[in-house]
């Protein structure tokens, strides 16, 4: 059932009055919109002009070919010394140095110039 009550508003006249009420609108606690502003001190770009707005500044860029540092998306490093056949190859490589050292073959020294 549907809350709320009867109010008169008249001599005779009744008016259903709903107890229901909207959810306030969704709002954040500062007074403003926070606005990020397209004004910048002068900085100077590489073709030697200084510029005061970050879309022109950024749009000069990317002309020349350059690429914003912080916000590009870096790739996952192929780290070769995580790969399995690089793990494999160092193995047998100390494995190979191993059995030749058990042999009694030792590296010739160099003579170190100081």
């Amino acid at each position: 059932m549907a809350s709320g009550r009867w109010e008169q508003i008249a001599e005779g006249r009744w008016r259903w009055q709903s107890s229901f009420q909207p959810p306030p609108a969704k709002r954040s606690d500062l007074p403003l919109p926070y606005v990020i502003s397209d004004e910048m001190p002068p900085t100077e770009q590489v073709d030697g002009k200084f510029y005061t707005s970050k879309r022109a500044f950024r749009a000069v860029g990317r002309s020349l070919g350059l690429v914003e540092v912080g916000n590009e998306k870096l790739k996952p490093r192929d780290r070769p010394a995580e790969r399995r056949e690089t793990k494999a190859a160092r193995r047998r490589t100390l494995e190979r140095a191993l059995a030749e050292y058990k042999l009694g073959r030792r590296p010739k020294r160099t003579q170190h110039r100081a």
